[in-house]
C-alpha cells in the first residue's frame, strides 16, 4: 500500500508497526517499507463476499496506483485472475463465486499514468559524460548486485565459481564439495540444459498473418548519436 493511499483511509497512525526491511524489483533497486499495518479487507460484487485480514506494507513512492495486491493474499482468497477478461473470481464462504469486474478506462488511465512517472524518473538520471568514455552498458553493469566483500576464483569439476574471501578455508572447502556434488544443477549456456523444453527457451513474435507488413522510415541520426549508438551497441 502506497503512503498516499494511507492519508485517503484517515486510518489512525496507531495501527502502524515497525517494518525493518526492502522491498527489491526486477533490477536490484530497492525502497524502504516504512511501517506495516493488518487490516481487514472485504472483497464483494454486491451479491457475495470475502473478508480476510492482509497484511499491508507502506512505501512511500510515486504511483499511479492504490494497492498492489500479493500473491500471498490472492492465494489465502483462492482467487483465479484474469488479464484478458479484467476480472478476479474467488469463493465466498456461503459457497458462491465472487466476481470483482474492472474498469478498463481506469485501467489504461493508471497505466498511462505509471510510464509517465517513470519518464519523470529517467529525465532526472545523470547521463555520463562523452568525455569519460563510460557507456550505458557500463553504468547498468555498475548497479547490478555485487557480492559483499572480496571474492577469488576456485574451480570445481572444471567450472569456475567465485567464493568469498572471508569464508574460511574448512567453510570453502565444504562448499566446494556441495558443488561438486550438485555440478549439474548450474547451467553456462543453453546446451548445458537439455532437458528443458525448446518453447520454454525461445521466443516468437505474434504476428498476425493477415496482417500486411509496414515498412517503417529510415530514420537518421546525426554523428554524435551514432556514435553513441555504436558504443552501446559494440559493448552489449
Amino acid at each position: 500500500m502506497f503512503w498516499s493511499t494511507f492519508n485517503k483511509l484517515q486510518l489512525s497512525s496507531n495501527q502502524l508497526r515497525p517494518y525493518d526491511d526492502y522491498l527489491y524489483g526486477f533490477v536490484g533497486d530497492q525502497v524502504e517499507v516504512m511501517r506495516h499495518v493488518e487490516l481487514r479487507t472485504t472483497f464483494t460484487d454486491d451479491t457475495s463476499s470475502r473478508t480476510i485480514n492482509i497484511k499491508y506494507l507502506f512505501v512511500n513512492v510515486p504511483s499511479a496506483y492504490n494497492i498492489l495486491l500479493g500473491r500471498p493474499a490472492l492465494n489465502r482468497l483462492g482467487a483465479v485472475a484474469s488479464m484478458r477478461h479484467m476480472k478476479i473470481k474467488l469463493p465466498s464462504l456461503e459457497g458462491g463465486v465472487v466476481t470483482i469486474k474492472f474498469d478498463q478506462k481506469v485501467a489504461k488511465k493508471c497505466y498511462e499514468n505509471s510510464l509517465k512517472a517513470k519518464r519523470g524518473v529517467c529525465a532526472i538520471t545523470a547521463q555520463p559524460q562523452e568525455a569519460e568514455g563510460v557507456t550505458r552498458a557500463e553504468i547498468t553493469r555498475e548497479r547490478q548486485p555485487k557480492p559483499a566483500g572480496e571474492v577469488q576464483e576456485r574451480e570445481i569439476g572444471g567450472k569456475k565459481f567465485k567464493l568469498s574471501k572471508s569464508l574460511s578455508q574448512e567453510m570453502q572447502n565444504q562448499i566446494a564439495e556441495v558443488i561438486a556434488r550438485h555440478l549439474n544443477a548450474f547451467a553456462w549456456s543453453a546446451s548445458d540444459m537439455p532437458d528443458i523444453d525448446p518453447d520454454f527457451l525461445c521466443h516468437r513474435f505474434t504476428m498476425d498473418p493477415k496482417v500486411k507488413p509496414v515498412l517503417q522510415r529510415q530514420r537518421k541520426f546525426n554523428e554524435e548519436r551514432r556514435l553513441v549508438i555504436r558504443q552501446e551497441t559494440q559493448s552489449c
